[in-house]
């Protein structure tokens, strides 16, 4: 079992995990897939431990890390969630539980928890994602910290770009570009999971505001749009490599076969 991370770097952090979707690419599921059991052996399964429902990975990530309070934002239905993770207390975690308001996509689940994370560092991870292993979330908090970013994003090689946002990164680790789901690139990286500073929290709750007037006319909204949109206003983003392997989505009914 890893051992957690714990000094300053992570005192003022707040993880945010959004887990207001439908799932419908996964048809009929006894519970919200967020907590589907999943057995990874022979995948990316850490340490030799037992199976655990799916946003437990993450969730164990984020405390290893030493990130003991995160936000949990929902939808009405997914009821199934809070009673299985409760107060988080088994897991080394303080969970607090957050509704959605508006459905045009996840930057808007993020951004519910604006009220509650000013002057906080984020760290933001998505509960259906097998990130592998290693302590990625340090890594990241580390990097944002050594050259005060305003965002830096976890990266991981890809072989399905049509789904994922493709970055272009220097050789200063800066990103340049996020490309939303290109049918075609020479790009080979995607991200995964995402640290920003206060700043970029700010930004984020004024672009969607502003969105909020147009959103008729693109209804779905990637937070790859938003962290685009900063880099075009100036905003430094930086990546930085995390894995040498691809993260498993098991919002695909193909990928959760893989760990079920």
């Amino acid at each position: 079992m890893e051992i957690a991370y714990q000094n300053n770097l992570s005192d003022n952090v707040i993880g945010i995990v959004p887990m207001a979707g439908l799932a419908t690419r996964l048809g009929q599921l006894p519970c919200s897939k967020e907590i589907h059991p999943i057995a990874p052996d022979g995948w990316m399964h850490d340490g030799g431990e037992p199976p655990r429902v799916v946003c437990e990975y993450l969730l164990g990530k984020m405390r290893t890390a030493g990130i003991s309070r995160v936000y949990i934002v929902l939808r009405d239905g997914k009821w199934d969630i809070p009673s299985y993770l409760g107060d988080g207390s088994a897991l080394g975690l303080n969970l607090a539980y957050l509704m959605m308001e508006l459905s045009h996509g996840s930057p808007y689940s993020i951004n519910q928890v604006y009220p509650f994370v000013d002057g906080s560092i984020v760290a933001l991870g998505f509960p259906d994602m097998m990130l592998g292993q290693g302590n990625i979330f340090k890594e990241v908090l580390e990097h944002r910290k050594s050259v005060n970013a305003d965002v830096v994003l976890g990266l991981f090689p890809t072989d399905r770009p049509d789904k994922v946002d493709m970055v272009e990164v220097d050789e200063e680790s800066r990103i340049t570009n996020i490309i939303i789901k290109p049918g075609e690139t020479g790009l080979r990286y995607t991200w995964g999971i995402a640290v920003w500073s206060p700043l970029f929290s700010r930004y984020m709750y004024n672009y969607l505001q502003s969105h909020r007037k147009v959103a008729k006319l693109k209804p779905e909204l990637f937070v790859g749009d938003v962290i685009q949109a900063a880099i075009e206003e100036g905003m430094r983003v930086d990546g930085i490599h995390v894995s040498d392997k691809p993260y498993l989505d098991i919002g695909t009914k193909d990928d959760l076969v893989k760990v079920t």
